[in-house]
């Protein structure tokens, strides 16, 4: 038994702990808020509630609302510039996981000397440099259940350039507001692809090399309770027990993902998503998910865990790894995604032999930590298995 748990953040979980954040010490005196280019926190007031908790809190802020649903490294260096010019001294993030990726890292480069965004990029084909100054704190305010990024340390950013959907990492946020009452209004389809992103945190966290007893422990949990309760999510928006249950199994794949790791199922997606802008990440997942895990079960890959994720999404007589398989293909069915065609997001049957190439560039370290050794022709296999 083994594992490394420092997850620094403050947690404030439950339906109506926006509500209470004026009673927290918050890390400044004046706040980046940063928001998508959307018009859903606006309309539905959420953006309205977190500047009156910043007001009862004497906290004076200014607002940068141009992140994108896949965030480019542009309009993150934009955010940066905005901040360092409006002379902030944190950063809140009030959105989904896109939202949250881009202010964490908007947090961590507004006091770097020198360089933009691209260059401290984990990933890929920026420099890699290391930050030299310290970070800016960073507040996490979700309103969807999909990334676990307010429990993280990480960011994915994708070059509009290179096409690149890359890692960049900086620090935990030092206080998270996960209140399931800004989910409500996330339409139908969203909650599914966000809770499939949520169950993929968990599922490939449970699989992968360095999986360990601590990562098992939330995992198996999160895929139970997303088994349970994603399907009446989807169904019925307005149900706040279901919303509050996928949202905490939404935290606990942050968690997962503290002590374990994502595998290359990630790094394939993010080829997709990295070529096509539009492509919510989560339905991009799930189109490949079950050609991805069927070639480590058809391998014999660690049977024993593909039958426990089949019990705890609800199959209680699974007893081969292939009944994973035909539960997660039912979940799907159950939450409305089940026949998602890459095609419907413009993604063409020619471009998939480029496609493990850009994977291993723009986060080729998953494929280190999968099962067993995925080869090119493996990956572009698992594409053309899930073409529709």
């Amino acid at each position: 038994m083994s594992y490394t748990f420092h997850v620094p953040t403050k947690v404030l979980f439950g339906p109506g702990t926006l509500k209470k954040l004026h009673e927290e010490q918050l890390p400044g005196k004046k706040a980046l808020v940063v928001i998508s280019n959307g018009k859903s926190v606006r309309s539905n007031g959420y953006l309205a509630a977190l500047e009156a908790e910043l007001d009862a809190a004497g906290v004076a802020h200014v607002l940068f609302d141009k992140i994108q649903a896949n965030p480019l490294e542009p309009t993150v260096q934009e955010g940066v510039e905005f901040g360092r010019a409006a002379g902030v001294d944190f950063v809140i993030g009030l959105g989904g996981g896109s939202v949250m990726d881009a202010a964490k890292a908007i947090a961590a480069m507004i006091p770097q000397q020198g360089g933009r965004v691209w260059d401290y990029m984990a990933t890929g084909t920026g420099e890699h440099r290391p930050f030299n100054a310290p970070l800016l704190p960073f507040v996490a305010i979700t309103t969807s259940a999909g990334t676990g990024s307010e429990v993280d340390a990480g960011s994915v950013i994708t070059s509009p350039v290179t096409h690149e959907k890359g890692a960049f990492f900086s620090q935990c946020p030092v206080l998270a507001v996960v209140d399931p009452e800004l989910m409500l209004t996330v339409p139908p389809k969203f909650t599914a692809y966000q809770g499939f992103d949520a169950l993929f945190h968990n599922t490939e966290g449970y699989i992968s090399k360095v999986a360990n007893e601590m990562g098992a422990m939330v995992e198996l949990e999160a895929i139970r309770l997303l088994g349970k309760w994603l399907p009446v999510a989807v169904a019925d928006g307005a149900n706040l027990e279901a919303r509050t249950q996928v949202a905490f199994a939404n935290t606990l794949g942050g968690y997962s993902m503290d002590v374990t790791t994502c595998t290359s199922e990630h790094a394939i997606e993010h080829a997709l998503s990295g070529e096509h802008q539009d492509l919510p990440h989560g339905a991009g997942l799930v189109m490949i998910s079950l050609a991805y895990y069927k070639t480590f079960i058809d391998r014999g890959d660690c049977p024993a865990k593909f039958i426990d994720m089949a019990r705890a999404l609800g199959m209680a007589d699974a007893n081969k790894p292939e009944d994973f398989l035909t539960a997660l293909a039912a979940l799907q069915k159950a939450c409305g995604v089940g026949d998602l065609r890459m095609s419907d997001w413009g993604i063409r049957e020619d471009e998939l032999p480029g496609m493990p190439a850009l994977a291993r560039s723009a986060v080729g370290a998953l494929f280190s930590v999968d099962p067993s050794e995925l080869s090119d022709d493996d990956v572009l296999a698992i594409l053309r298995a899930s073409y529709r």
